[in-house]
């Protein structure tokens, strides 16, 4: 089945959907910093370059399902929680209008748990009946908030998902059951053990040069720089046998390492590093935190400046969990023969 990627960013949501059996024939992506890494990653995929506000439906080829996450700052805990009053916010209605033209079999609109937040209900209530009455037939709408740590991936991260399908199939779609059980969980252990013997490169330039790039893991390089007073807010350090913190689309941003010890508390909204001790904390590398996305070692990026490597992943639905519901959605189709 063909499918068309709308808000694609690197492509973790299309690495996905393509291990689940889809094709990605047509994506886009206004971000000029990803446009390498999502071509290099995808090389079968026609790769359009503009605002998607600047795309005629018409220039978009028919498919028979669109994926996408658009921009979720607005709707982010972290954010500015403006939501639809933020332009970002309101590309969710581009979404809307080229899937009101398409008309493909089904559609998978991914964004943050912010978006359920009170001060969101109207916006929320909005897009879903949006959602239900696009194009020509209309869609059942399917919607829950997952944890990714339950489908296959070392990481706390709760994503909201909308899924439809078009009413004239008569689909009951169910979302898929949790693969990984609290207690089986894929741990950090697990996902990026085997690189602490290796010897990441600490960058205290942003700026990468060609010469310090990692030849022998491709990105296994880290920001080495100060720590904010709100980074230093609360412990940053997950054990080995837990899942991670969400990782965020910001290399300042990134947890430490598992190997340094927890951060101790000094008071309130305050923590330090354990005296004597500091050398141990480091933040993650930007191959580190692709593991923990379940991004597979093969897939590089490609970037300039080292923090572009962690916006790219820290933006991306986790491999794993975009696969797990990939493959949901083809078996409905299988199931129920529908062409």
């Amino acid at each position: 089945m063909n499918i068309v990627s709308l808000f694609s960013g690197c492509g973790g949501l299309d690495l996905g959907f393509e291990n689940a059996g889809f094709k990605i024939i047509w994506a886009n992506e206004y971000d000029k910093d990803i446009w390498a890494t999502y071509e290099l990653n995808h090389s079968d995929t026609v790769l359009d370059r503009r605002s998607i506000i600047d795309v005629p439906a018409e220039d978009i080829p028919d498919c028979d399902g669109i994926i996408g996450g658009p921009p979720c700052q607005s709707w982010s805990a972290g954010g500015a929680k403006r939501g639809i009053e933020d332009s970002r916010g309101q590309l969710f209605w581009d979404y809307i209008r080229i899937l009101n033209a398409k008309n493909p079999k089904f559609f998978v609109a991914e964004n943050v748990k912010g978006m359920l937040s009170p001060r969101h209900k109207n916006a929320l209530d909005s897009f879903k009946s949006a959602f239900q009455n696009a194009g020509k037939y209309g869609y059942d709408l399917f919607f829950q908030c997952v944890n990714a740590a339950d489908y296959g991936v070392p990481e706390d991260r709760y994503r909201v998902l909308f899924i439809g399908f078009r009413k004239d199939l008569g689909v009951n779609y169910k979302f898929p059951q949790p693969q990984t059980p609290e207690g089986a969980r894929i741990t950090l252990r697990s996902a990026i053990f085997d690189l602490a013997s290796t010897s990441p490169i600490p960058l205290k330039n942003e700026i990468v040069e060609a010469n310090t790039l990692n030849k022998e893991i491709p990105n296994h390089e880290y920001m080495e720089s100060g720590f904010s007073p709100i980074y230093m807010s609360r412990n940053r350090v997950k054990d080995w046998d837990d899942v991670s913190f969400t990782i965020q689309a910001s290399g300042r941003q990134a947890p430490i390492h598992p190997s340094a010890p927890k951060m101790e508390l000094v008071s309130k909204d305050l923590r330090r590093f354990v005296p004597g001790k500091e050398h141990m904390y480091r933040r993650l590398s930007v191959r580190e935190v692709a593991r923990i996305q379940t991004f597979p070692d093969d897939f590089i990026f490609v970037y300039k400046n080292i923090n572009v490597g962690y916006k790219m992943i820290g933006n991306a639905v986790p491999v794993n969990l975009a696969e797990v519901v990939g493959k949901s959605i083809k078996k409905v189709f299988e199931d129920v023969e529908i062409g």
